[in-house]
């Protein structure tokens, strides 16, 4: 049995410190979702310890971290705000247990469909939600928090050219810390987004009536909650997997993101899925590869909330929006608007990545984005294949026959079209369709080979179908005269 790599003390040493830097960054993004939500702070970061704990064990997708998300407080939040905690709990359980059934019956797969240009856009769009999320702590502050957030930028940016062997956000998130605290300066901090946890977690059962109607009412809310969380977990695993060059289970990803959901929920926590910003950090930013930082993350959380609380209560909010900022920038793909880049790019394709972005950054929402996104690529592509059909008729020297080749890919986009491409008056007795160079995709082309058909039949003239290919053939002759009334 080969040793786990994270065994390996160099490898260790990376995925110990990345994992603390991921706790750190973690701890204002999970009370800032703990107060979208609608639940006291505490909820949040007690789920993103369970979140990251569970996912580094059941996970598909080694080093990507899941905890509380902006996303899922948005879905939870009217909940929570009409209903009460105990019903947002028994949400959070019911969604997990449906990410595990989506996970199960292969959901997953449908992440091949997703186009580039829609994962273009949402890498952007994520990294314009990251940035625009630090805003709030950089408007309205004393102004220290300016210089100290300009000189966390610097060191994030100058340290790794003299050493790497720990993450630049963390000597700077010390550095900061340490200045702020003996130099006296007072500026917004960790403490003044919330009370943290204070103690470990403890399971319990949702205190809701165990009924239909309750069922009724949460089913919407779960759904909603386990199709979001799904949806930005397989992006973002797409993604590691992209910049890791290494592939990972998306099925057990989604599996497991259900299970982690549910334990979650068994102790309190607010449910999330996985988190982009602070990946990158654990990913492209401390270089971390396995599941040891991602345990890590949770461990580290919550022994800083409970063991150093007071301390990490006086970090400075200007050094982790430093940190933040600087994943937007790293995150945003610079090289998709790079004007060589748009020149040679399709216009679809430019089409499709403006829209995903746009979607997401007006609805805050990344899973409407991407769906919006495909949908978009889809209808781009259907149109673009419909145009390759063509029509061509050749008569025969007596008169008697044409013979029309049909070439292209035939479907609903195309087919509709079909009918409209042939001379049922002036053409002679007999009709040939050569398919020889076409393919019958759906049922709306069987139907317009009917309607051809039927069109020439009223006029006393046969139509035959030749050169079909096999598959071409078999759904033709399953559906043919089937498909409308007698």
């Amino acid at each position: 049995m080969a040793r786990p790599a994270w065994l390996s003390p160099k490898v260790a040493r990376v995925e110990v410190l990345g994992g603390l830097v991921v706790a750190l960054a973690l701890i204002p993004e999970a009370i800032s979702f703990s107060i979208i939500a609608g639940v006291d702070p505490r909820v949040g970061l007690c789920a993103s310890f369970t979140m990251a704990v569970v996912i580094s064990i059941v996970g598909g997708r080694p080093a990507m971290i899941s905890a509380a998300t902006g996303a899922i407080a948005l879905v939870v939040a009217p909940l929570a705000r009409e209903y009460g905690f105990g019903y947002l709990i028994a949400t959070v359980i019911l969604g997990g247990l449906i990410q595990i059934l989506l996970g199960a019956l292969g959901v997953a797969k449908l992440m091949r469909f997703v186009p580039r240009s829609v994962m273009v856009g949402f890498v952007n769009a994520l990294a314009i939600l990251i940035f625009l999320a630090q805003l709030p702590s950089l408007i309205d502050v004393p102004w220290p928090v300016y210089p100290l957030f300009a000189g966390g930028l610097l060191l994030m940016v100058f340290l790794p050219r003299l050493t790497k062997v720990v993450p630049a956000p963390l000597i700077s998130i010390v550095v900061l810390t340490a200045l702020t605290i003996g130099a006296g300066i007072t500026v917004p901090t960790v403490g003044d987004k919330g009370a943290l946890p204070s103690s470990l977690p403890v399971p319990g059962v949702p205190d809701v009536p165990f009924t239909m109607n309750t069922l009724t009412l949460l089913a919407p809310y779960a759904i909603a909650f386990a199709l979001v969380g799904l949806m930005e977990s397989m992006m973002t695993a797409q993604l590691v997997d992209d910049i890791t060059d290494t592939p990972s289970s998306k099925t057990r990803e989604a599996i497991g993101q259900g299970i982690a959901n549910v334990v979650t929920g068994i102790f309190g926590g607010m449910g999330g899925c996985a988190m982009i910003g602070q990946t990158m950090i654990n990913v492209r930013t401390a270089g971390s590869r396995t599941r040891l930082s991602t345990f890590l993350a949770g461990t580290f959380l919550i022994i800083l909330c409970i063991v150093f609380g007071p301390l990490v209560s006086r970090i400075p909010m200007a050094a982790l929006v430093a940190v933040m900022v600087l994943v937007a920038f790293g995150t945003f793909d610079w090289h998709s608007i790079a004007p060589a880049t748009l020149k040679r790019m399709p216009a679809g394709e430019i089409t499709v990545m403006v829209i995903t972005v746009a979607v997401v950054v007006a609805t805050s929402n990344l899973a409407i984005g991407v769906v919006v996104g495909t949908i978009t690529a889809m209808v781009i592509f259907a149109r673009r294949v419909a145009r390759l059909l063509d029509v061509t008729a050749a008569v025969d020297p007596d008169g008697n026959q044409v013979v029309y080749a049909v070439t292209g890919e035939l479907f609903f986009a195309s087919s509709n079209d079909l009918v409209s491409r042939f001379d049922y008056a002036g053409d002679p007795a007999h009709v040939v369709l050569d398919l020889t160079d076409a393919h019958i995709w759906d049922a709306s082309t069987v139907a317009a080979l009917d309607a051809i058909t039927t069109k020439y039949a009223a006029r006393g003239k046969t139509v035959e179908i030749v050169g079909l290919n096999s598959p071409s053939a078999r759904m033709h002759g399953r559906l043919t005269g089937e498909l409308t009334a007698h």
